[in-house]
């Protein structure tokens, strides 16, 4: 990777992932822990995640009108640090509300925009993407595990002080990164609509949203949920860890696995897989030797899934929108996705309780396979087959 500042940007997708290793494992238990129930639980994670709808792709218009992605990465670093400093100075539900709305305003924009410098800085070695980003599921693992074991002996009430560590050093690192300037040609000048509302991409955006609304109770519930049946927490923090291994292990060989099959079967297989994994938890939580065997389903849910995804997203988005590519994937999916899921999940929890939850995600998987077996197939996109 001649010419590509690997280790850079690797160590910027490290702490940027292992401040998720903070939130996802034990947001929801932190907030269960200073009063709030599970419906508000769900709509503060919902907060968190609906403003990907808006801020990537406004942070995306400007980076890719100006050229300039790593500027707007800093700066939005910087001030989604300020912001959630701000969670220190009061625990009502509304302060709250207000504080994770403005933090994650800021703290969204960061990764659509580091993603399309790394495309850039990689240029025809695209399928190495996975090399570079399998940092960020390495510092998500040292931070789950490490919370898990930090959390046994100290009170979950640190959590935000921890992260705010975490945030500074995603700012710090941002500021090592030299900045790739991309300039497209008039020929490369592209209407967003004339991609976006392809029958085929409208099909995959499907696809991405019903995949990530299945996440919602995993990502919000599942410390809860193996909480209630006595696992301590450095066992949930060592179960939150191995899914990211087997996570990192996927990226490692992800570009074999893209280079061999079709994107469009990968897609459908990570669906089919990623429904029997909610089944499993639904079913068999007292079991631990089958929570672990689920759990090793993370490298499909979400590894081959995001390997697969940002893959389809370079091949449409190019020229003038590679940063809005990006910005759409991480709004539908990711934001969209996840803060219907989110809010959604929070009320099933509360009156259907976590088996119904975790049907419906199933059911979510199943509906998007479908989608993606009938609708994404190889005649649509070029160069399937690598």
């Amino acid at each position: 990777m001649n010419g590509i500042p690997y280790w850079r940007l690797s160590n910027f997708y490290f702490f940027y992932f292992a401040s998720l290793g903070g939130l996802m494992p034990f947001w929801g238990l932190y907030l269960q822990n200073i009063g709030f129930n599970s419906q508000q639980i769900g709509e503060l994670v919902a907060i968190l995640l609906v403003t990907k709808l808006v801020a990537p792709n406004i942070w995306g218009w400007v980076a890719d009108v100006s050229g300039k992605y790593l500027v707007w990465v800093r700066w939005g670093a910087l001030l989604s640090f300020i912001s959630f400093a701000g969670l220190v100075l009061d625990d009502s539900y509304w302060w709250y509300v207000f504080i994770i709305a403005l933090f994650s305003f800021f703290w969204n924009a960061v990764l659509p925009l580091i993603e399309t410098t790394t495309f850039a800085y990689l240029g025809d070695n695209a399928k190495r993407y996975s090399h570079i980003r399998l940092w960020g599921s390495v510092g998500f693992v040292f931070t789950v595990i490490g919370l898990g074991l930090f959390f046994e002996h100290f009170s979950i009430l640190w959590l935000p002080y921890l992260l705010l560590l975490l945030f500074i050093g995603i700012w710090l690192s941002s500021l090592i990164i030299p900045e790739k300037i991309v300039h497209t040609s008039p020929q490369e000048q592209v209407s967003l609509s004339q991609i976006a509302f392809r029958p085929e991409v409208i099909a995959l955006f499907m696809v991405f949203l019903l995949l990530q609304m299945s996440h919602s109770p995993y990502y919000i519930f599942y410390s809860i949920y193996l909480e209630d049946y006595a696992y301590s927490r450095d066992v949930i923090g060592w179960m939150w860890a191995l899914g990211v291994i087997a996570e990192v292990g996927l990226f490692a060989i992800s570009y074999w696995l893209l280079k061999r099959f079709s994107l469009a079967y990968l897609l459908t297989f990570t669906c089919l897989i990623t429904a029997l994994r909610w089944w499993l938890i639904a079913n068999f939580v007292t079991s631990f030797p089958i929570l672990v065997f689920a759990q090793l389903f993370h490298a499909i849910s979400f590894g081959l899934y995001h390997a697969v995804a940002i893959q389809l997203i370079h091949q449409y988005f190019t020229g003038n929108l590679k940063s809005r590519g990006q910005a759409l994937y991480s709004s539908i999916s990711f934001g969209a996705g996840g803060a219907l899921g989110s809010y959604l999940s929070g009320y099933s929890w509360e009156y259907l309780g976590a088996h119904w939850t975790y049907y419906a995600a199933m059911t979510l998987c199943l509906v998007a396979a479908a989608i993606s077996l009938i609708w994404i197939r190889d005649k649509h996109i070029q160069d399937f087959r690598f």
